[in-house]
């Protein structure tokens, strides 16, 4: 499908609050047989680099993708998954590995006798991404489980230097070359991701096929910019330019749902990200988001995500409190 077939306006638009925040990256030294299994961490993407392969990923739906070495692909929703040194071999999880740190955030495990790493090890460098596109954030659950890097090379041949730089750090060790890997990898997890949207979002449908469609596609741009306004369904068939019958059904066909309640599932959304992760006060997202109050803010809030607003607040101290230090 061709990049033509989102305009290049939303294309930009769709990535301009992307936020892609390296968590925690690893590199991985084991030789063969192994298992390792990734995707114990709640909500963060996962990014792997196979500087020396082969090797078989097992994805979170159990499908088998071979792997060679200089492959890249992020799974954007992350889940259980398995990197294997052949289809049928158990794994452990990656967490019961011990690690010695390299640099902040950066550490290493070397799964295999200090003997025999040189020359028979598989080497891997994995990330684990804090991931949205901001208001855009319906996209990451149309995303395929799985997104290769290799899709892209054709158009985007300037990411081989990067795949092959990558390559180069994790294999031999230079002063500095774990904060490097994990600049690299940053850099072309969002290239994955670009290059997914720039050729039309694969076979998505609904949200990004009311992006597809030039009028309607001003009306969801329309809301995203200015979520907290007290949108009518007059001013939005406005947008579109038709009336308000033929805006209403038309939205409710593409979307599978009434422009109130997209709206405000955007805003909760929105508010889910500015709570949790901005520690934003609440009163302060209920007044951006359009509430008069506090009060009616929550009950909305609450009607939408199944609990109240503080519960998120509490839920994000809670994990900053414990959050694991890395080893």
């Amino acid at each position: 499908m061709s990049p033509a077939s989102l305009p290049d306006d939303r294309v930009s638009e769709l990535l301009l609050g992307m936020r892609l925040r390296g968590i925690r990256y690893r590199r991985i030294q084991v030789i063969a047989p192994y298992g390792l299994r990734f995707g114990s961490e709640k909500g963060w993407a996962q990014f792997h680099f196979i500087a020396k392969g082969p090797a078989f990923l097992r994805s979170p739906d159990g499908t088998l993708h071979a792997l060679e070495g200089g492959d890249a692909l992020l799974l954007p929703r992350g889940g259980g998954h398995e990197l294997l040194s052949a289809p049928n071999q158990p794994s452990h999880d990656i967490a019961d590995y011990e690690s010695a740190t390299l640099c902040e955030a950066v550490s290493s495990i070397k799964a295999c006798p200090e003997e025999s790493c040189p020359t028979t090890r598989a080497v891997f460098f994995s990330a684990c991404l804090e991931f949205d596109l901001g208001s855009m954030h319906p996209l990451v659950a149309l995303m395929p489980e799985v997104m290769r890097v290799g899709t892209l090379l054709e158009r985007h041949p300037e990411i081989l230097p990067m795949l092959e730089a990558m390559e180069r750090e994790a294999r031999t060790e230079r002063a500095g070359f774990a904060g490097i890997l994990a600049r690299l990898a940053d850099v072309i997890a969002a290239y994955i991701v670009r290059g997914w949207v720039e050729c039309g979002c694969g076979d998505a449908t609904g949200w990004v096929e009311a992006l597809r469609d030039p009028r309607l596609g001003r009306v969801i741009s329309a809301l995203h910019r200015d979520p907290g306004r007290h949108w009518t369904v007059a001013e939005l068939a406005g947008e579109m330019g038709s009336s308000r019958s033929v805006f209403a059904e038309r939205f409710l066909t593409v979307t599978g749902m009434t422009p109130h309640r997209y709206v405000t599932e955007l805003r909760m959304r929105l508010a889910m990200q500015w709570i949790g992760r901005d520690r934003m006060p609440i009163e302060t997202v209920a007044l951006r988001l359009g509430y008069g109050s506090q009060a009616a803010f929550s009950r909305a809030f609450k009607r939408i995500m199944g609990h109240p607003p503080g519960a998120v607040r509490a839920a994000a101290q809670a994990e900053r409190s414990t959050a694991p230090v890395i080893t």
